[in-house]
C-alpha cells in the first residue's frame, strides 16, 4: 500500500499533460515561414513604412479630435461664454 501510494505521488498528473503541448510544436516549426535575412536598407524602409502608417493614423485621430474640439467651441459661444 505505501508503494502504491509512492508511486501516484511520484508521476504529477500534470507531467501526462505538459508532454502533449510539447509535441505539436516541432509540426508547428515546419510549418513557419524561412528566416530571410534583411539588408540594412530593406530594415530602414520597412521602419519608414511603419512610422508613416503611424503619422497616418495620428492624422486622422487628431483631426476627429478637432472636430469635436470646434464642437464644444461653438456650443460655448451659444451659452454665451467667452
Amino acid at each position: 500500500m505505501v508503494a502504491d501510494k509512492k508511486q501516484t505521488t511520484d508521476r504529477p498528473k500534470t507531467a501526462g499533460t505538459g508532454a502533449q503541448p510539447q509535441a505539436p510544436a516541432p509540426a508547428d516549426a515546419t510549418k513557419r515561414k524561412s528566416w530571410i535575412k534583411k539588408s540594412p536598407v530593406e530594415i530602414i524602409l520597412e521602419q519608414v513604412k511603419k512610422q508613416e502608417e503611424k503619422v497616418a493614423e495620428m492624422k486622422k485621430e487628431l483631426a476627429k479630435e478637432e472636430g469635436e474640439l470646434q464642437k464644444m467651441r461653438k456650443a460655448t459661444e451659444l451659452l454665451g461664454g467667452s
